[in-house]
């Protein structure tokens, strides 16, 4: 008599509880049918531009049945994200403060990057700020050009000699500068030590792996494709001159604890774990990119901090590449103050895109205060046409999430517990106005 009454109590806190841990998870029934609506949405527009599906590995079943139309349906695709950024903003506010109200807020933050580019693909243009905030939920600070120039006269008196500044540095970086025939070799020493570093704090999947391959005429300097179930295609663009630095600089980035690790990450706790499937698609132009680029460029600090990238450069790349180790140290010195010129390229893209900017101008500001070379420099204004305003994740991104980890107390002074905080962070669906939420 008393268990059988007691049954039905049993089955009701069952439910309740099943209910509450499915809550907590963000598991939801609505929420997963209008999280694949999501994917098949991002798949159908990379039907038409090609450079917004940045990785899907998810299931055969989201992808577009049809072939795309003669004429790109932009409406339409409007249309559609707008009813579903209703949808799920309703579920957002229902529960803004748990997992699943936060789950939904970060799919409304994606599909309005995905209006944006929408918009910018059909070439109807805004100001800079405002596609960056739309795409990537982040407006990067406004500095003038004398701002660079106080930052090129420190240089001064570290790079002696004749001729121009920028010509002095190029011939400073000349000597660290990798020959081809050694690039491979080096490239593995660098990623085998980001690896080893990466995986003595973290515990990746077992079967977790990468392929690297050296390609050409590219608009940027290295890229991680990443295929699913824990694996990444990383290529190196050979096409422009790769300096010592940039040996470690690209395995970091592109692979531990950078884009490779991160995607899988993610994979493997939203996608695997908890059946999230939004996750399985990695749309280039969205606020998942600011994240996935400035956390993959504050992890070359995680993985080398202080001065061991000089020093492992010094000690092992330069002699496996065949160079001089003379000087190391006041080249560094010099990349150090260099690194705060990286806003100028945000500069070049505003000014380009708003045509208050000659290309003219804009090479001579990309050599000025960027200090690259004419290769360089022609290469980046062909990444800026092609990726507009995405140049604020690397630099503005960058100082986001190292301003998050280091309020959290994830300083050099801490090491470990930075790890666990950056490993917080790329773990899950995260998005820049949430960053400075912690400022």
């Amino acid at each position: 008599m008393f268990k059988k009454n007691l049954l039905p109590v049993l089955i009701s806190t069952l439910l309740i509880s099943c209910s509450l841990s499915d809550r907590n998870s963000g598991s939801d029934p609505d929420i997963d049918k209008l999280a694949a609506d999501y994917v098949r949405l991002g798949l159908t527009i990379g039907l038409y531009d090609s450079d917004f599906v940045d990785a899907y590995y998810g299931p055969d079943s989201l992808k577009p049945l049809t072939s795309k139309s003669v004429t790109f349906p932009k409406q339409q695709l409007l249309q559609k994200a707008a009813v579903l950024k209703d949808q799920l903003s309703a579920l957002a506010a229902k529960s803004p403060d748990d997992t699943l109200g936060q789950r939904a807020s970060w799919l409304v933050s994606q599909l309005t990057a995905f209006e944006r580019r929408i918009r910018v693909f059909s070439n109807e243009q805004v100001p800079f700020d405002m596609e960056s905030k739309d795409l990537f939920d982040a407006t990067a600070p406004v500095y003038t050009e004398q701002h660079f120039r106080d930052l090129i006269s420190r240089l001064e008196s570290l790079l002696p000699g004749r001729g121009t500044l920028p010509d002095r540095y190029q011939q400073m970086a000349s000597r660290f500068l990798i020959p081809k025939s050694k690039i491979d070799t080096v490239f593995q020493a660098a990623i085998a030590e980001a690896r080893k570093r990466t995986l003595a704090h973290y515990q990746l999947p077992a079967n977790e792996t990468f392929r690297l391959e050296y390609v050409t005429d590219k608009p940027w300097s290295g890229y991680n494709w990443y295929k699913g179930n824990y694996n990444s295609l990383i290529q190196i663009n050979v096409s422009q001159p790769i300096f010592i630095e940039r040996a470690i600089d690209l395995a970091c980035h592109e692979g531990y604890p950078g884009h490779h690790v991160y995607n899988a990450m993610l994979e493997k706790v939203l996608f695997r774990d908890r059946g999230w499937v939004e996750v399985s698609l990695y749309p280039l132009f969205s606020p998942q990119s600011l994240i996935a680029e400035g956390s993959a460029n504050y992890g070359i600090s995680v993985a080398f901090p202080g001065n061991e990238q000089e020093q492992f450069c010094k000690d092992i790349l330069l002699p496996l590449a065949g160079l001089d180790t003379t000087g190391t140290a006041a080249y560094f010195k010099v990349l150090s103050i260099k690194s705060g010129l990286g806003y100028a390229r945000n500069e070049v893209a505003r000014g380009l895109l708003s045509n208050k900017m000659t290309e003219k101008e804009a090479l001579r500001w990309l050599t000025d205060y960027c200090l690259l070379t004419g290769k360089g420099a022609s290469d980046y204004l062909r990444f800026i046409k092609k990726y507009r305003s995405y140049v604020i994740n690397y630099n503005y991104g960058q100082d986001l999430v190292k301003q998050y980890i280091e309020l959290q107390g994830g300083t050099a002074d801490a090491p470990e517990h930075r790890w666990k905080l950056f490993e917080a962070l790329i773990s899950k669906q995260s998005r820049a106005s949430e960053l400075l939420k912690k400022h």
